[in-house]
């Protein structure tokens, strides 16, 4: 494994724990709203997480996660990263990708670890930065 792919694991491994950790706060207060606590333990991880990663890319460019490994998230063309590429991103990632990845491994192993399947749907790229 490549040095960016281990990069794009530790970034998504913070993530994770920022998310697990804001979810056990959120839980007291938003699950006694709910009638149906099912749903809460279904939807709640995931529309935290991509809640969360939204509003990081949007407001900062980076997550947490992003941050703590050193990686960017960037356009092919140099523009400015859109919303609808990171909802794209975003919820490719969480579906698809990772079939589409195991499919055809060799494929994306090529770009040595700056694009996945996620991010040639969304058309990103991810880079190293100096910290």
């Amino acid at each position: 494994m490549n040095r960016l792919m281990k990069k794009r694991m530790k970034a998504m491994a913070v993530d994770t724990a920022v998310t697990m950790g804001i979810t056990v706060l959120l839980e007291p207060l938003v699950r006694n709203k709910l009638k149906n606590k099912a749903v809460y333990d279904a939807v709640a991880p995931s529309l935290i997480f991509w809640g969360l990663e939204y509003a990081q890319m949007r407001v900062g460019g980076q997550t947490i996660g992003h941050k703590a490994a050193g990686i960017v998230i960037d356009t092919t063309d140099g523009s400015e990263l859109t919303s609808t590429q990171i909802l794209k991103r975003l919820v490719h990632r969480d579906t698809v990708s990772t079939i589409s990845y195991l499919r055809d491994r060799q494929k994306y192993d090529f770009y040595e670890g700056t694009k996945l399947p996620h991010d040639l749907y969304a058309d990103t790229v991810v880079k190293e930065y100096l910290k």
